[in-house]
Parts: C-alpha cells; sequence; structure tokens
C-alpha cells in the first residue's frame, strides 16, 4: 500500500506529462500554443489517463511497470484516440504512432524512473 499523498503526486506528474506530450505536438505543427488550445488537444488523453488511473488502483502500487504501467498507457493511448475521435479531431496512423511511443516513454519512463528512485532510497535507508 501507498499513501494517498504518493498517488496522488505520480498522478500529476502522470498529468504534466500528457500535457507536455499535447504541448509538443502543437509546437511541432505550429499550431498556437495557448492554454485553451493545448488543453483542447491533451484533453482526450487527460481523461483516458484519469479513467486508466482509476482502474488500476494506484492505491495499492502506483509505480508498478506491469502490469499497472502498461494498462495505463496502453489504454491511455486506445481511448485517447477514441474520445479524440468523438471530440471531432483526427487519428491519422502516423499521429497514433507517434502517441503510443512519446506516451510510453513519458508514463512507463515515469515509472521505471520513480522504482528507481524508491529502491535507491530503500537501500540508503537501509545502510
Amino acid at each position: 500500500m501507498t499513501s494517498r499523498k504518493t498517488w496522488i503526486a505520480y498522478f500529476a506528474i502522470d498529468l504534466v506529462l500528457v500535457v507536455l506530450f499535447a504541448l509538443s505536438g502543437r509546437r511541432s505543427h505550429e499550431e498556437s500554443l495557448t492554454l485553451l488550445g493545448v488543453l483542447q488537444t491533451a484533453a482526450p488523453f487527460l481523461i483516458a489517463l484519469a479513467a486508466m488511473t482509476l482502474i488500476s488502483r494506484p492505491w495499492e502500487n502506483h509505480s508498478r511497470i506491469w502490469p499497472t504501467g502498461v494498462l495505463v498507457w496502453i489504454g491511455t493511448v486506445a481511448l485517447g484516440l477514441a474520445l479524440r475521435v468523438l471530440f471531432g479531431a483526427t487519428a491519422a496512423v502516423p499521429f497514433i504512432i507517434v502517441a503510443a511511443i512519446v506516451l510510453g516513454i513519458f508514463l512507463i519512463g515515469r515509472r521505471l524512473i520513480t522504482t528507481f528512485i524508491v529502491r535507491r532510497q530503500a537501500r540508503t535507508a537501509a545502510s
């Protein structure tokens, strides 16, 4: 079990990473970087991330890569793309590939880093 503050903090990091994904996409396509524009791009993926995070029961293990991290990553991509289309945007194959790769690096990468930090702190505390 992890504390509520801990998993909420890590969820907040995941939210920031999804916003960075949207921001970088808008920037690379020379779209406006207004707050509303970035949030409009990020919204389907933020909703999907929230849903998948709750389904994964983060209060039990917020940084587990398998199966939790993979579920959150794949679910965020799949549901985010579905919501994106439902909201009236496009989801071309190159975008799907980029979204899967970038969100995978961000969401799985965050879990790798936090797992490494926690293990290192535990070793330091045990010394």
